[in-house]
């Protein structure tokens, strides 16, 4: 059975956030995630591996799940699956404008979670999959590839997410494999002339490790970062 091994669940009602949590727990989902607002959710985007997202449509805060949804996916590659007791034609529309990877309504079983989930990831790796084959990667090693026509980092074989600035810093470093790439280079390649503060650099490195911490990116000192490519010829 296909299951994801990480998941965000945005929804705001405590009773079914349990109730889902239990019912992924029971699946065999290893890591998950919960939140009731936007704010919180994207932190755990940042800072966490996530394989799919189920999403309820109204949450907490200012910015509803679809709009959620919606900034998510314009900076990550994601299966998205949403929640609502509402399946009125017009919230439909504004869900099916997404792709969404899957629609639960609201009541639910555990069997309806568990079922729309397993599709939803089987069609994301499908996809995902399909493209693969069909780009070039850049193996960085034995669990890490670079697709560079779609600035998309493997691991296993599955997409990583990644937030915007962390895709410029990981393109560059990958331009320049088993290269230095100096700060100031860095700078100017992740955010040109925008005014940045002196630690904004090293903070971006410190979250890239922090979310893939075999990732062999080396500093050296008062020069630059590099992304060391595992040599394969010894193995």
């Amino acid at each position: 059975m296909v299951i994801p091994k990480s998941i965000l669940v945005v929804e705001d009602e405590a009773i079914t956030q349990h109730y889902i949590r239990d019912i992924l727990l029971a699946t065999g989902v290893k890591h998950i995630y919960t939140s009731d607002n936007a704010h919180s959710a994207q932190e755990y985007i940042q800072t966490r591996h996530i394989d799919l997202i189920l999403m309820d449509i109204n949450i907490n805060g200012a910015i509803d799940g679809i709009t959620l949804a919606q900034n998510i996916l314009a900076n990550h590659t994601l299966p998205i699956v949403f929640i609502s007791a509402y399946s009125d034609d017009a919230t439909l529309e504004d869900v099916l404008s997404l792709s969404p990877y899957g629609f639960i309504i609201k009541p639910f079983s555990s069997q309806d979670v568990i079922t729309t989930i397993r599709i939803a990831y089987k069609r994301f790796l499908t996809q995902h999959n399909n493209q693969v084959h069909n780009h070039t990667s850049i193996p960085i090693d034995h669990k890490y590839s670079y697709i560079q026509k779609t600035a998309t980092l493997l691991a296993n074989g599955t997409p990583i997410s990644l937030n915007a600035n962390q895709t410029k810093l990981l393109t560059v470093l990958i331009k320049n494999i088993n290269s230095t790439v100096s700060f100031d280079e860095l700078e100017a390649s992740i955010w040109g002339d925008e005014p940045i503060a002196n630690s904004s650099l090293r903070t971006l490195v410190y979250s890239l490790r922090k979310l893939l911490p075999d990732l062999n990116i080396h500093t050296y000192s008062k020069v630059g970062y590099a992304l060391l490519q595992e040599d394969f010829d010894k193995n």
